[in-house]
């Protein structure tokens, strides 16, 4: 599929006080697109009617109460909530998967890092063999891919019997596994080094790594670029 052909894709990124990564999300999907996102405010109540929300990384609201917890109240999301209800795709990307958990579109909670120091690195995530998603249906089982991660609340934790539905449904998406980068490989204690899941329907993901950082060879690594792309182009087939 070329540039061209996604030109007319239509993607959301939400923007609360304290995100840092819509801009970073939005020149991202706009190279690979052709097409600028729009950017839409958390008091908007409406979603105009798009093919991807992506709920972005960075400090909605400071972090106070808990990540993402006054952000998953604001008015954007019951739009966006809507917009999966009715099947529509949603990625979320760090903050952006804590307010997805605390919204209740995935299932567990991300708190903090088991070091509890801020981990701020590249590092290596395996894809998980999962359910029919357009966010891993561009990639192998068993891919590797090189995208850095940014939190200090990334510790994906769930009770066992939610861990073993994610597993036995292919909920789990991505797992941090050994790379080349410094460090332990699971930068955060997540259970069974879990990096990203999706929801029961395969049409909402949460991901800690940052893809929109690994866009280009100077980034370090353009895996993120290859996980993007390969998401948009499931969503226009």
């Amino acid at each position: 599929m070329t540039l061209s052909s996604l030109v007319s894709l239509r993607v959301a990124i939400t923007v609360f006080p304290g995100s840092n990564c819509d801009r970073d999300m939005m020149v991202a999907v706009e190279r690979l697109t052709n097409r600028r996102p729009a950017l839409v405010w958390h008091k908007e109540a409406n979603l105009e009617p798009v093919d991807l929300v992506i709920v972005p990384g960075g400090f909605s609201f400071g972090d106070y109460l808990r990540c993402g917890a006054l952000a998953a109240r604001s008015p954007i999301m019951s739009a966006v909530m809507d917009h999966a209800a009715r099947g529509g795709a949603v990625l979320g990307v760090c903050n952006g998967f804590q307010v997805l958990t605390e919204t209740g579109m995935l299932p567990g909670v991300l708190i903090r890092n088991s070091g509890l120091r801020f981990s701020c690195r590249m590092v290596r995530l395996e894809t998980a063999e999962t359910m029919p998603s357009p966010f891993t249906a561009g990639l192998t089982a068993g891919q590797s891919l090189d995208i850095p991660v940014a939190h200090n609340e990334g510790n994906y934790f769930a009770d066992e019997d939610t861990l073993y539905r994610l597993q036995d449904n292919g909920q789990i998406a991505f797992r941090y596994v050994a790379g080349s980068a410094e460090g332990p490989a699971n930068p955060n204690g997540a259970a069974r080094d879990i990096a990203g899941i999706l929801s029961n329907n395969g049409r909402v993901m949460g991901m800690m790594p940052h893809p929109e950082r690994a866009i280009s060879p100077l980034h370090g690594s353009s895996d993120g670029a290859t996980l993007l792309s390969k998401s948009l182009e499931a969503l226009m087939s």
